[in-house]
């Protein structure tokens, strides 16, 4: 039979930000419930060496880091529930969502953080060699391919900033664009254009990436003609863009033109009082585990506030 859970902070969503808001919320006695959704850790889970995240002198596996972040969360009282939220209600007070159970959980706070997805290729070589070399993330893993030759696929401002970021890294940059030109930005084009490290393929998809236990090289389709060539590379990185992962919450709160939920400058308010987001839902510039997890704490505490005004009998403020 399904249950309804009445809660006092609802957090959805387990990646740095989810389990970091935990945290917070937990140690300042809220008793929230985390609902984990289909991916328990976020993109950190199909992220193989971590040497970005502060306090570990060595590289950390991303599944060991999120289980760590998992079981301090539950150390400090965070209830943890396995289930997917498919609907919201955030109409009235208290707030509602439906999981993929058939449970129902009832909120008087609730702080959005189910990430963003990046945007794939689709090949199965490209998800055979997830982590063995693709990657879609520069700022994440450049670090491990200094000296080495890599391919950024893309045409967008993503991909261009990829890339000139991967040169400070890289011995080589091909950046492969299935049109004979760029959507980024046009100063980005022109840096990107006048990089020395940096070499264009025009008119081209990536057809396969070959390698057996790691990235050996990709083949390459003419958009045009449809003529293949193989093309060696340590690495490939895929920069097609990111898709916040919002879709239970169209229609309850705001958001922009590419679906990331709005927040109010300097917070991680939403356009509904009580409503939070953090990490990478709302974070379409830096997407990193630091960074989500740093706004995981601001959505605690402004919860932590926000819950205060309400039991102060105060006029319930975002």
């Amino acid at each position: 039979m399904p249950t309804t859970h009445q809660v006092r902070v609802l957090i959805v969503g387990a990646g740095p930000a989810g389990y970091t808001a935990a945290i917070y919320a937990a140690r300042a006695a809220l008793e929230p419930l985390l609902v984990a959704g289909l991916q328990p850790g976020g993109q950190l889970t199909i992220t193989t060496e971590v040497e970005n995240y502060p306090g570990f002198a060595e590289a950390v596996q991303g599944p060991w880091l999120m289980e760590q972040m998992r079981a301090q969360a539950e150390h400090v009282g965070t209830r943890i529930a396995e289930d997917l939220i498919v609907a919201t209600d955030f109409s009235r007070r208290p707030f509602l969502a439906t999981g993929d159970s058939g449970d129902r959980y009832a909120a008087e706070a609730v702080i959005i953080a189910t990430g963003a997805q990046a945007r794939w290729l689709g090949l199965p070589s490209e998800q055979r060699l997830a982590g063995a070399g693709v990657s879609a993330c520069a700022t994440c893993d450049g670090f491990f391919f200094r000296g080495k030759r890599v391919v950024v696929v893309g045409g967008g401002n993503t991909a261009v900033e990829e890339a000139l970021y991967l040169t400070h890294h890289a011995s080589e940059v091909v950046l492969v664009h299935r049109r004979d030109s760029l959507r980024a930005e046009r100063i980005l084009q022109q840096r990107l254009l006048a990089n020395p490290k940096v070499r264009v393929r025009w008119n081209r998809a990536v057809a396969e990436i070959l390698g057996e236990r790691s990235v050996e090289a990709v083949r390459l389709r003419d958009t045009a003609s449809g003529a293949e060539e193989v093309l060696p590379t340590d690495g490939v990185f895929v920069a097609i863009g990111h898709q916040p992962v919002t879709a239970p919450f169209r229609g309850q709160v705001a958001l922009d033109a590419e679906g990331y939920i709005v927040t109010a400058p300097g917070t991680t308010r939403t356009s509904v009082g009580g409503v939070f987001a953090a990490g990478d839902v709302q974070d379409r510039v830096w997407r990193q585990a630091v960074t989500a997890a740093g706004t995981g704490c601001m959505a605690a505490l402004e919860v932590e506030k926000y819950l205060a005004h309400a039991a102060a009998g105060a006029e319930l403020v975002a």
